[in-house]
């Protein structure tokens, strides 16, 4: 078996995912007018195009939950919101937070399968004659 060097550590898609849900967190905070809205969900928006490419649903369905419009895709009834979520840009926090954990949960199970797939045993016979 081939050993991988501990040096190395393989970046994740999930990782980027990760780190937008992390900041996402600490923009909920702010208020709705600040500007790091617009640069978050331009951020968030590349970073979906890069992993999934422009015409993927999950590209959609973040641009949807930017403009808190997202119900029906995260399968969130109106009456199971939380009280506060009436007012549109925290509805629309509320909704980006639940889209890319979403795309976080199936991309952790997509990127599991890929690590499953590409550690399988080497079952090529050895050369020489056979």
């Amino acid at each position: 078996m081939v050993e991988v060097n501990s040096m190395y550590q393989t970046r994740m898609r999930n990782d980027d995912i990760k780190a937008q849900i992390e900041k996402l967190e600490g923009l909920a905070h702010v208020t709705a007018v600040h500007p790091t809205f617009d640069a978050f969900d331009d951020e968030t928006e590349a970073i979906l195009t890069k992993i999934f490419g422009v015409s993927h649903p999950y590209l959609e369905s973040y641009k949807y939950a930017t403009l808190g419009e997202a119900e029906a895709i995260v399968n969130l009834p109106e009456s199971a919101q939380e009280p506060l979520t009436r007012d549109m840009p925290k509805k629309g926090l509320q909704q980006r937070r639940q889209v890319l954990q979403g795309i976080l949960t199936d991309l952790q199970g997509l990127e599991a399968q890929e690590t499953e797939a590409l550690t399988g045993e080497d079952r090529e016979d050895p050369p020489g004659p056979s």
